[in-house]
C-alpha cells in the first residue's frame, strides 16, 4: 500500500511539473517570438500576485494567440474619476487599455500621467485566500458534526475525519501542551486555525496555475502581525520586568545595551516568523521554475542540447517538488511551533506559573 500511495504521489508530481513546462513553454515561445528570452522575468510573472489565474498560452494559426486564464474582477478608485468596476479581460493582458487604466508587469496604472490610482481589485492571491478558508471552514464544521453525532466518539472515526483528528492531536500534544502548559486550551484554537491555514494555502500553491499565497510578503506580514498582537496581549509583568530591569547589572550597561537588545527581541520574533514562511515558500518555486527554465536556455543554444537536458531538468523538477510537499507541511509546523514558544516566553516567569 505504501508503494501505491508513493506511486500515486509520483504520478502526481509528474503531471504537475509536466503542465507547469507547458505552460512555462508557452510564455517562453511568446517571449522568444518578439525578444530574448528573459528566465528571471518569466520566474517572478509565476510566482507574483496578478489579476487572472494564468495557465497557458498557445500560438494559433494566424498568428494570433489563444490564452487559457480565469479572469478576475478589477476594482479600481481614483480621487479624479471615480469608482471603476471591470474584468480583467478587458486589458487583453496587457495589450490594450480600458477606461483610462493600462496594465503593465501585473501592475495597474492610469494611462494619464499623474493620476492616483488605488487597487482594490480581487486578485488570485484574494480568491486563493478565500477558497482556502471556505475549504477550512467547511471541513472543520463537518468533522465537528460529524462529532456531535458521536462519530468518533462512540466508533472509530471515518474520512476526513480519520484524517485530521491525528493532525489537531499532533499540534496539541507536541505543539500546545509542551509550551504553553496549563493555558494551551485557551491558545489551541488559533494556533490550529493558522497551522491549518498555512498548510492548506502551501499545498494549493503547488497546482499549476495557482497562486503561490504564502510566497506572498504581504500574507506573511499579516500572519505575523496578528502573531505579534496575540504575543503581546499575553505578556505579564515578568515579561516586561526581564526587559527594564536586571537586579545587579550596572546603569550603563542596563541603558545602553540590555534594554535596547531585549526591546528590539520583542519585534524580531514576529518578523522571524515572517521572512522564515515567505523565503522558504518562494524558495521551492524559484528553484522549480529555474530547473525548467534551463530547458529553453539550453535549447536557445542548440535544439539538441535543449531536448537533451529536458529528462534531467524535468527529473530535478519532480524531485524538488516532492520536497516542497514536504516543505508545505514543515513550514506550516514551524509557524504554529514558534508561534506558541514566543506566546509561552511572554507569560511564563513567574514562579507561581509553574504550578
Amino acid at each position: 500500500m505504501m508503494c501505491i500511495k508513493w506511486s500515486r504521489l509520483l504520478q502526481a508530481a509528474v503531471f504537475s511539473v509536466l503542465l507547469l513546462v507547458f505552460s512555462t513553454a508557452a510564455i517562453a515561445n511568446e517571449e522568444g517570438a518578439n525578444e530574448k528570452l528573459d528566465p528571471a522575468k518569466i520566474i517572478m510573472e509565476h510566482i507574483q500576485d496578478s489579476h487572472e489565474f494564468h495557465f497557458f498560452t498557445i500560438k494559433q494559426k494566424d498568428g494570433g494567440e489563444f490564452h487559457a486564464t480565469i479572469p478576475l474582477p478589477v476594482i479600481l478608485y481614483s480621487p479624479t474619476k471615480g469608482l471603476s468596476m471591470f474584468s480583467s479581460s478587458a486589458f487583453h493582458h496587457g495589450h490594450e487599455e480600458h477606461d483610462g487604466y493600462k496594465l503593465e508587469e501585473g501592475k495597474i496604472h492610469a494611462v494619464e500621467a499623474g493620476l492616483t490610482v488605488y487597487d482594490l481589485s480581487i486578485t488570485k492571491n484574494v480568491v486563493q485566500m478565500m477558497l482556502a478558508l471556505i475549504i477550512l471552514v467547511t471541513l472543520m464544521i463537518s468533522i465537528a458534526n460529524r462529532y456531535k453525532k458521536g462519530i468518533g466518539v462512540t466508533t472509530a472515526p471515518t474520512g476526513w475525519q480519520n484524517a485530521i483528528e491525528p493532525v489537531i492531536t499532533f499540534v496539541r500534544d507536541e505543539v500546545a501542551k509542551p509550551n504553553l502548559a496549563g493555558k494551551y486550551q485557551k491558545y489551541l484554537p488559533y494556533l490550529l486555525t493558522v497551522f491549518f491555514f498555512i498548510l492548506i494555502n502551501n499545498i494549493f500553491g503547488l497546482l499549476p496555475g495557482s497562486a503561490n499565497v504564502t510566497g506572498n510578503i504581504a500574507f506573511t506580514v499579516v500572519l505575523g502581525v496578528i502573531s505579534f498582537f496575540v504575543i503581546i496581549f499575553s505578556t505579564n509583568k515578568h515579561f516586561w520586568g526581564h526587559i527594564f530591569w536586571y537586579p545587579g547589572v550596572p546603569m550603563v550597561v542596563r541603558l545602553l545595551i540590555m534594554l535596547p537588545v531585549e526591546l528590539l527581541g520583542v519585534f524580531t520574533k514576529p518578523f522571524a516568523l515572517i521572512v522564515r514562511l515567505f523565503a522558504n515558500m518562494v524558495a521551492g518555486h524559484i528553484i522549480i521554475l529555474s530547473f525548467i527554465t534551463l530547458i529553453f536556455i539550453f535549447g536557445s543554444m542548440s535544439s539538441v542540447a535543449g531536448w537533451g537536458f529536458s529528462p534531467l531538468s524535468v527529473a530535478f523538477a519532480v524531485f524538488i517538488y516532492l520536497i516542497e510537499i514536504l516543505v508545505a507541511f514543515i513550514q506550516a509546523f514551524i509557524f504554529t511551533n514558534l508561534t506558541a514558544v514566543f506566546i509561552g516566553q511572554a507569560f511564563e516567569g513567574g514562579h507561581d506559573d509553574n504550578h
